[in-house]
C-alpha cells in the first residue's frame, strides 16, 4: 500500500481507531526528507520519532575502516526512533533518507506523553516492536544464507511496497552498500534481472516490470516478514 492509499500516509497509524489518530494528529509536523539527510547519528541524543509517508529511511552499520551495511530499511509501514520508546537517550544506528518524500514528525516528549494517554498507540508501538525485532533477526539470516541476487529481488520489493507502482532511483554503488557487496557484483545482478525483464533500469532510476516474477527470484524473507508483519499489525 503506497501512501495515495493510506489514510494517515502511514500504514502504522493506519492501524489506529480515528479518535486516537485525530489526538496524535494534533502533536505531529508534517516534514521533508532530502534523499541523504541524516535523520539519526548512531550515539547521538533521538529528539524526534518519525512516521514515513512517502519518504524510505535506511539504517546503517559502519565499521572502524568506513565500510557500511545496511541494517535495515522503513518506510510508510513503520516508524523511526524506537529506542526513545525503550527509554534510551541515544540512537543505536545511523538512519538516513534513502528516497526523498515526507514523514510525520514529533518530540519524544510528546510522543511519550501520548503513549500515557492512548492504550491502542502504546498497544501499536509494542506491536511494532516486536516485528521489528523478529524482521532485523530475520535479515540477519538472509544476509548471511542467501545469495546477493536473491537479497537484492528482496531489497527492491521492499521498495517497490513503499512507493508504489512508481519508479524510484537507484545508483549502483547505493544499493552495493545497502548489500554489503561490490558495485561490480550489483551491477550483474541488475542486468541479470533487466535481461530477464523483471525490472527496467536506466540511468539510476528502476521500474519493476514483472512483481510476481520478482517475488519467485527473491529469497522466502520477503513473503515471511510480509506475512508476519500482517500477523502483528492488526
Amino acid at each position: 500500500m503506497s501512501a495515495a492509499n493510506s489514510p494517515t500516509g502511514n500504514r502504522l497509524l493506519d492501524r489506529l481507531p480515528k479518535a486516537d489518530w485525530r489526538t496524535l494528529r494534533e502533536r505531529c509536523e508534517t516534514i521533508a526528507l532530502r534523499q541523504g539527510d541524516k535523520i539519526y547519528g548512531a550515539e547521538n541524543a533521538v529528539t524526534h520519532v518519525y512516521f514515513p509517508t512517502t519518504a524510505v529511511c535506511s539504517l546503517v552499520v559502519s565499521t572502524a575502516d568506513g565500510e557500511v551495511a545496511e541494517a535495515g530499511t522503513i518506510g510508510n509501514e513503520g516508524m523511526l526512533g524506537l529506542p526513545a520508546y525503550l527509554g534510551a537517550e541515544t540512537a543505536l544506528h545511523t538512519v538516513f533518507t534513502q528516497r526523498a518524500g515526507g514523514a510525520l514528525r514529533m518530540s519524544v516528549e510528546a510522543f511519550r506523553e501520548s503513549l500515557q494517554k492512548s492504550v491502542r498507540f502504546e498497544k501499536l508501538v509494542q506491536r511494532y516492536v516486536a516485528y521489528s525485532w523478529r524482521h532485523a533477526n530475520q535479515t540477519v539470516a538472509c544476509n548471511a544464507l542467501h545469495s546477493v541476487e536473491k537479497r537484492a529481488c528482496r531489497w527492491l520489493l521492499l521498495t517497490h511496497d513503499r512507493v508504489g507502482d512508481g519508479d524510484f532511483v537507484l545508483t549502483h554503488e547505493f544499493l552495493a552498500e545497502m548489500l554489503g557487496t561490490h558495485r561490480q557484483t550489483v551491477s550483474i545482478v541488475a542486468a541479470t534481472l533487466q535481461r530477464a525483464g523483471l525490472i527496467q533500469y536506466r540511468r539510476g532510476v528502476v521500474r519493476v516490470l514483472n512483481r510476481a516474477e520478482l517475488e519467485a527470484a527473491s529469497c522466502e524473507c520477503y513473503a515471511i516478514a510480509k506475512q508476519l508483519y500482517g500477523e502483528l499489525i492488526r
